[in-house]
């Protein structure tokens, strides 16, 4: 396969970030046909890398799906880990935090979903809703969420010196797109049940909901824990970009199928 040279990089702290609708969609991307048959060849290498992965042991993978109402975090997850197997996956959806969460620090709820060595987990929202919602929302005045900023860089960083392998992935989505995604959510009896008036009155804190997702992206992507923006109004340039993003990190890790242990093995020939 010739891959196409379409390929994400990481968010550098220090360049500025563009969010705006022309930069949810990639201009020179190839035909649907084309990044169809390389998206399947991708997700199929991801399968077959996961089966190492967690025979490996050595290391585990965290991806961290964030992005606006109908960005697409469900479909992700559901094509790019189609061909996993699900005893090595962990999904995990952060939805508003209960009243024990909330008795506890922000990232208390988060770390207990950490996927142990060998498992690939998946965050649908994450720990990053709480710089987000919360400043948005006012929940929390300024001071706090600013000094989260700090704190996570610190709890990625730890994670990673452990083994865990972290890739942030920021679904961006047009307003427009957006827009057309919510009607079809509300006009399809398959996805109605997921509408939620909320989303509408979230849509008028657009520009507010931006510059939280610029300042948490830009302030919390590190060689540890890389933040990537994703051109997401193109659901199949979405997919493939993240699988390539995870295939080539998977890669990057040189797993290995452990050596079994030839007096084991010699003991269950001669079993014979």
């Amino acid at each position: 396969m010739q891959e196409h040279p379409l390929k994400l990089k990481p968010v550098s702290s220090r360049a500025a970030l563009p969010l705006a609708d022309n930069d949810a969609v990639v201009a020179d991307a190839p035909d649907d046909d084309e990044i169809k048959g390389d998206t399947e060849d991708l997700v199929e290498r991801i399968a077959e890398m996961q089966r190492i992965l967690y025979a490996d042991g050595r290391f585990a993978l965290l991806v961290v799906l964030q992005g606006r109402d109908a960005s697409g975090k469900d479909g992700t997850i559901r094509k790019v880990f189609s061909g996993v197997n699900p005893q090595g996956v962990q999904v995990t959806s952060f939805k508003v935090p209960s009243d024990e969460e909330r008795s506890h620090d922000f990232l208390w709820r988060v770390h207990q979903r950490v996927p142990a060595r060998g498992m690939i987990g998946i965050f649908n929202r994450s720990h990053y809703e709480d710089v987000i919602v919360t400043r948005v929302n006012g929940i929390i005045p300024k001071p706090v969420w600013e000094a989260r900023f700090d704190q996570i860089n610190a709890f990625e960083k730890h994670l990673s010196a452990n083994g865990v392998r972290i890739l942030k992935f920021f679904l961006h989505v047009s307003r427009a797109e957006q827009m057309e995604r919510l009607r079809k959510r509300l006009s399809s009896p398959e996805k109605n049940w997921k509408f939620n008036p909320g989303d509408l009155a979230e849509r008028g804190k657009w520009k507010k909901y931006t510059a939280a997702y610029r300042d948490a992206i830009r302030r919390c992507s590190t060689p540890e824990a890389p933040w990537f923006v994703v051109p997401a109004d193109n659901k199949k340039v979405r997919n493939f970009l993240i699988a390539r993003t995870i295939r080539d990190t998977l890669g990057s890790l040189q797993l290995r199928w452990p050596k079994a242990d030839a007096a084991v093995i010699a003991k269950g020939l001669d079993s014979e």
